[in-house]
């Protein structure tokens, strides 16, 4: 194991400032690493399946899902790139070979305007609901990461809805921001402030159980490796097995398959300019997969999902951890200078 250290450090040591510094930093390089994976998916789609005007797929930074639209056609589109691709392999080093490495992080600078202020009042105020929260549970202590982290990812859904929804409207339909502004007035006129959190449901859904869970058993397992390997603190390398593990919960996977499907056909219904006839609510929603698709339809995906979400798990805690150690330092270090003057 890796003797550098990357303790978990208490709250009050460090700054909310030192805090949202760690988490984006950590997003940043979250999404570094599983962009290209996401890419040379996408990719992979489009030569097997065309992306015509108004189609919708999903496209992931790890650390969130974003619902892109296809645009008028062009072939100059970074998903549409012409390519004969034998395999993901075969792809990523066709992709690097003919256009450049930095095509595999292709659409990334526009979903880091969102992922990266998500991310950072997700873990911000997990750490702030621990801190407040050990302190009024007592013995139940060990059940504060369940409810810190459901309340956390509630919280940064809340605010992160709304944006999404306003980003793919403004992709769909090439708006510009006074046209936008009059499109969300309207719509909040004729269907009210429920309208900007259209499939806020299956959202929480989805990552509340796996953000409550996640969390759990994250400390768990980093208090259970800290134990196995002798260490008082956990290290850079124990953050990161225990954020792998813990980022395997699949238990929430068909509400991530209804919240998918149900996002591409509201885009692709915004796209050509079709109110909604379908039912979208997440039981009916889950009803026509399972019709059309048996039960197994509900577990789409497993494996490509478990290969991208926990390492992007690993990577984004294990940074995070290891910036919140380095302000810890360095705060100590300060208050030891400021002591001895």
């Amino acid at each position: 194991m890796s003797s550098q250290k990357s303790s978990s450090v208490p709250t009050k040591d460090i700054t909310p400032v030192q805090q949202m510094t760690a988490s984006c930093s950590g997003a940043v390089i979250t999404s570094l690493f599983v962009t290209p994976l996401d890419v040379v998916k996408i990719r992979l789609q489009a030569q097997n399946s065309s992306f015509p005007k108004g189609k919708c797929f999903v496209y992931c930074n790890g650390l969130m899902d974003h619902i892109c639209v296809c645009e008028n056609g062009s072939s100059k589109a970074w998903y549409k790139t012409p390519g004969c691709f034998t395999g993901t392999l075969d792809a990523f080093i066709k992709i690097i070979h003919v256009e450049g490495v930095r095509s595999l992080w292709s659409g990334l600078p526009p979903t880091l305007v969102m992922a990266v202020p998500a991310t950072v009042i997700y873990f911000t105020c997990y750490d702030q609901l621990c801190s407040v929260l050990k302190h009024r549970m007592g013995d139940r202590s060990d059940y504060v990461p369940l409810l810190a982290g459901a309340i956390a990812r509630v919280g940064s859904a809340t605010v992160i809805s709304p944006l999404e929804l306003v980003r793919t409207k403004m992709q769909s339909e090439k708006l510009s921001y006074r046209e936008l502004s009059a499109v969300i007035w309207s719509a909040l006129h004729n269907k009210g402030w429920r309208s900007l959190w259209r499939g806020w449901g299956p959202t929480l859904l989805r990552d509340v159980p796996f953000s409550a869970m996640y969390w759990f058993n994250y400390e768990k397992g980093k208090a259970w490796l800290c134990q196995y390997y002798n260490c008082s603190d956990p290290t850079f390398a124990i953050t990161f097995m225990a954020g792998a593990l813990s980022g395997s919960v699949i238990i929430t996977l068909p509400f991530d398959v209804v919240k998918t499907r149900r996002q591409v056909e509201l885009g692709e219904l915004q796209t050509i300019k079709l109110s909604t006839q379908v039912s979208s609510s997440t039981y009916h929603v889950m009803k026509r997969i399972v019709a059309e698709n048996g039960v197994s339809g509900l577990f789409a995906g497993f494996l490509p999902r478990l290969i991208k979400v926990a390492p992007a798990c690993a990577v984004m805690i294990s940074t995070y951890e290891f910036g919140k150690a380095f302000f810890h330092r360095y705060n100590q270090k300060k208050q030891r200078s400021c002591s001895s003057l």
